[in-house]
């Protein structure tokens, strides 16, 4: 099973719900293309707000790395995984005009760090735990994906988790100002609920031209300026080593 992203409305709120049983909801290239089908349709669509979260009480622990080996050491198709697949659907998500809650449970690392980076509330119980632990697989994070991360956890926040690969809880994540709230686990879902409804509650086209407003007044492009090298690690046998090791259940050798 590759994983799927879920789709249901209630109330005028839409729920996309991050599923794939047995991997703490990793995301798969099938989702990252199924991520952005549904942000298209939502754009598109009447939703006055969106909830995303992850299905089994964790938000999503990164990537599929099983599916690393057959994409991830040539600079084509890494490339092409990164700018087509993960910034696809990530940019489908800041595409999306309509306001969108993150409801953050368990484990958000990595990929779930980035989706949850792109929405507007971010809430997270006091036992979820945040990382890109990706140093430890021998990769860098992707330009725009670094710069979407660096945009909303902030500059030191950023270089702590790239360059120590360290796992912060909701409390700091929320003193840095990455999350808007941490509360009680079993409170989580009720309070992204709350604030998905005072949304509701409010003007849906003035929400809407608030979201272009502040996208207009945020438009990153430094990240241009470091794409062409960006995956010339690619076949690197230190990238081999990250990966081929978490796959075989052993400490890397750098």
């Amino acid at each position: 099973m590759t994983g799927r992203i879920q789709l249901r409305h209630q109330d005028g709120i839409a729920f996309v719900t991050l599923s794939h049983p047995g991997k703490l909801n990793a995301m798969s290239r099938a989702m990252w293309r199924d991520l952005k089908a549904v942000f298209e349709k939502l754009q598109a669509g009447d939703a006055r707000c969106v909830v995303v979260q992850g299905e089994g009480g964790n938000f999503c622990a990164g990537g599929d790395i099983a599916e690393y080996p057959e994409f991830r050491f040539s600079e084509a198709s890494l490339r092409n995984f990164h700018e087509h697949g993960v910034w696809g659907g990530l940019q489908a998500m800041l595409n999306c005009d309509v306001p969108l809650v993150a409801q953050i449970d368990g484990v958000c690392m990595g990929a779930g760090l980035e989706i949850a980076a792109c929405c507007d509330v971010r809430v997270a119980g006091t036992s979820a735990r945040f990382g890109a632990p990706i140093a430890k697989l021998g990769f860098p994070m992707a330009p725009r994906e670094a710069q979407l991360l660096l945009r909303t956890a902030g500059e030191l926040t950023a270089r702590e988790l790239l360059l120590q690969a360290v796992v912060l809880d909701a409390a700091t994540m929320a003193q840095r100002g990455f999350l808007n709230s941490a509360v009680a686990d079993s409170q989580v879902a009720s309070t992204a609920l709350l604030s998905a409804q005072r949304i509701t509650g409010l003007a849906p086209q003035a929400a809407r031209q608030n979201k272009q407003t502040l996208r207009a007044l945020n438009q990153p492009k430094a990240a241009d300026t470091a794409l062409p090298d960006a995956y010339r690690y690619a076949a690197s046998a230190e990238h081999q080593e990250g990966i081929n090791a978490f796959l075989n259940k052993r400490q890397p050798v750098f």
